[in-house]
């Protein structure tokens, strides 16, 4: 019997980067949290213990805030594969690197209805989020760039139904043509390749796009609600090859207040947090490019 080592990975974590733009009196806030993982040949580590060819985890670390500094972080998506390729180029043993990050929005506090220049909330609007990984170095390489958002919490309060599923003997659902919809959103969009002109703006509007979707279109089911969510972003981002959907649907059920002599119109509700139905969704451009390793070591989607 061979025994031999699988596949495997290291890097260190959820690095809370916050860097503050002080060239004004007017302050900026840039909030991250970095996690930096490396691929490639560890044998030796693993085996032996013979650390030679690997870059500490603190070190990742150091980068991460070395970089706030001394580059200029720009969209989320630039800075993560500068630290990518950056790990590949000085760690001996990496054939590759994943670099996901999270940034956490800030709003100015209005005071006396102008936003304070360096008093901040923290926005309840989305955490956007980027998963970098990248294989080998010069024309050999291959980055890929899979961006998105979660934590987008929505809620429409009529507007959707659900009805004509199929029923067995334990089916005690009542189907419904005016209901609650809601959602905690996690979408997440691989792009075609990683030339893309301006992340910011791509990123702005495709949010904009999954919101004003699930707000304008009739739903029928959750299903169909992310389906058309999907389609409207590939029709409208070429470059986009795919995205993929985790939507958990927070349930809103109506209260019985006949007890108390009320009549309830679709009024009064209790949010149950669980159990929840989890619906998951992929849709996909069908001239899409080679997904290659764009998705390794992204949880949670079919």
């Amino acid at each position: 019997m061979a025994i031999q080592l699988g596949p495997n990975q290291y890097g260190k974590a959820e690095s809370r980067v916050v860097r503050v733009y002080r060239d004004t009196a007017r302050h900026q806030i840039r909030d991250l949290n970095v996690s930096s993982a490396l691929r490639g040949r560890f044998e030796d580590a693993h085996i032996t213990g013979d650390q030679k060819d690997v870059l500490p985890t603190d070190t990742q670390k150091n980068t991460a805030f070395a970089f706030a500094k001394e580059k200029e972080i720009g969209a989320i998506e630039n800075y993560g594969l500068t630290l990518a390729d950056h790990f590949i180029a000085r760690c001996p043993g990496a054939d590759g690197a994943r670099v996901e990050i999270e940034e956490y929005a800030w709003d100015r506090i209005p005071v006396d209805g102008i936003g304070h220049d360096h008093s901040f909330v923290r926005s309840g609007a989305g955490v956007r989020t980027t998963h970098i990984n990248v294989d080998g170095v010069g024309p050999d390489r291959r980055a890929h760039v899979v961006s998105g958002i979660k934590d987008l919490v929505l809620l429409k309060t009529t507007g959707s139904e659900f009805h004509g599923y199929f029923k067995d003997k334990y089916t005690t659902l009542q189907p419904t043509n005016d209901r609650i919809m809601a959602t905690s959103l996690v979408a997440k969009w691989r792009y075609d390749n990683a030339e893309v002109p301006d992340w910011d703006k791509s990123y702005d509007s495709i949010r904009s796009i999954l919101l004003r979707q699930f707000a304008a279109v009739h739903s029928y089911a959750l299903q169909q609600t992310l389906y058309s969510m999907g389609r409207a972003v590939l029709e409208q981002h070429r470059e986009v090859a795919e995205i993929k959907f985790s939507a958990p649907n927070k349930h809103h059920f109506l209260v019985d207040l006949s007890p108390f002599a009320l009549e309830n119109p679709n009024e009064v509700f209790i949010a149950a947090d669980r159990p929840y139905g989890l619906i998951e969704a992929s849709v996909v451009r069908d001239d899409a490019s080679d997904a290659g390793s764009a998705w390794h070591a992204v949880p949670g989607f079919c």
